[in-house]
């Protein structure tokens, strides 16, 4: 549980910085017209986009490590789809959430503030 926390700290951090870092970009698409909830959905399908490939990639190792950690598991066996698939649907979740909060303050932003920001 200790490490899918960090983990999602460490995901919320991620994703809240790269929106964050976006926000001039924001501006500018919504100058040129966007709405709010189509910014919304760009941020929040990049995000998951990055969330998937990076839970796809921890399946694999996760999968390829299995004989290392056999030793390590207690009540639980190295692949079981349970946890897999409970991990995974997990970190997804906070991605969708770390995406979603930061995308919804950052439309909010004026965009003549936001392309003054740098």
């Amino acid at each position: 549980m200790l490490a899918l926390v960090l983990a999602a700290v460490g995901i919320y951090g991620v994703i809240s910085y790269t929106v964050t870092c976006r926000t001039r970009e924001i501006g500018v698409r919504m100058a040129l017209g966007a709405e709010r909830p189509r910014i919304i959905e760009m941020v929040i399908r990049r995000a998951m986009l990055l969330g998937s490939v990076g839970v796809a990639a921890g399946i694999v190792a996760g999968l390829a490590l299995t004989r290392f950690l056999r030793s390590m598991l207690f009540g639980v066996s190295a692949t079981d789809p349970v946890v897999f698939v409970g991990a995974s649907l997990f970190l997804l979740a906070v991605t969708a959430l770390a995406a979603y909060v930061p995308a919804r303050r950052a439309a909010r932003v004026d965009p003549l503030i936001a392309l003054r920001h740098e």
